[in-house]
């Protein structure tokens, strides 16, 4: 039996209603999340758009660096909480990127090429921290273009002990996609630098001193060891 006109607009009408009320809890559903399904703890900026990776001793014992990894490629180095620099006794003093033959804070990288971006290895240092008398070199971590040092570290090294992980990183760096994946699977996931460092707030005072008592070179002692 055909449809009178009528009838056909009252269909036409009701599936238009529920297709806007599918479309309507659909996107309810993406602003608006289950209660249930939220973390306990709300997520930083790092966490939500950054992987995180680590560098554990890192050419010497308990030089523990950070390596966030953005979708863009770009990565943002600095000290762990378990550096040694940072659990030292008063906490970090002064940072130096005068690091010899260059000053990485004269950067001034240009444009969408990047122009005069240094082209470090992972050994290459990006600046000498001090704490407690004691010099800590921080070092690229990865293959890449140096795009930026964090310069207010110079006149404000107290952003490495309160926010080394936020405001106190110490460089951002772009490497290869080849070099990336070169070096990826050496770095520790941050649940696995969890498990081997224990607390991520830093590593016990105890700790760092033993770490930096194997990185001391031997010495004649009076007991003839």
């Amino acid at each position: 039996m055909a449809m009178t006109e009528g009838q056909e607009t009252l269909e036409k009408s009701s599936l238009s209603s529920l297709e806007k009320s599918v479309e309507d809890e659909e996107l309810r559903a993406l602003l608006i999340p289950d209660l249930k399904d939220l973390p306990s703890i709300p997520r930083s900026a790092v966490e939500s758009n950054f992987v995180r990776y680590y560098a554990v001793d890192f050419i010497k014992p308990a030089h523990d660096q950070y390596i966030y990894r953005h979708a863009n490629g770009l990565c943002v180095i600095g000290l762990a909480p378990s550096h040694a620099a940072l659990n030292d006794v008063g906490g970090v003093q002064s940072v130096d990127f005068n690091v010899g033959k260059s000053n990485r804070s004269d950067l001034k990288v240009t444009g969408k090429r990047k122009r005069n971006a240094q082209h470090l290895q992972p050994e290459s240092a990006l600046c000498n921290v001090c704490a407690n008398g004691t010099y800590y070199t921080a070092r690229c971590c990865v293959k890449g273009s140096l795009l930026e040092v964090n310069d207010r570290l110079i006149m404000n090294p107290e952003l490495l002990n309160l926010a080394a992980d936020r405001e106190g990183y110490i460089a951002i760096i772009m490497p290869k996609p080849t070099d990336w994946l070169k070096v990826k699977d050496s770095f520790l996931s941050y649940e696995d630098y969890k498990k081997l460092r224990h607390q991520v707030s830093g590593s016990s005072a105890s700790n760092v001193k033993a770490m930096k008592l194997k990185e001391a070179k031997p010495t004649n002692s009076c007991f003839g060891i």
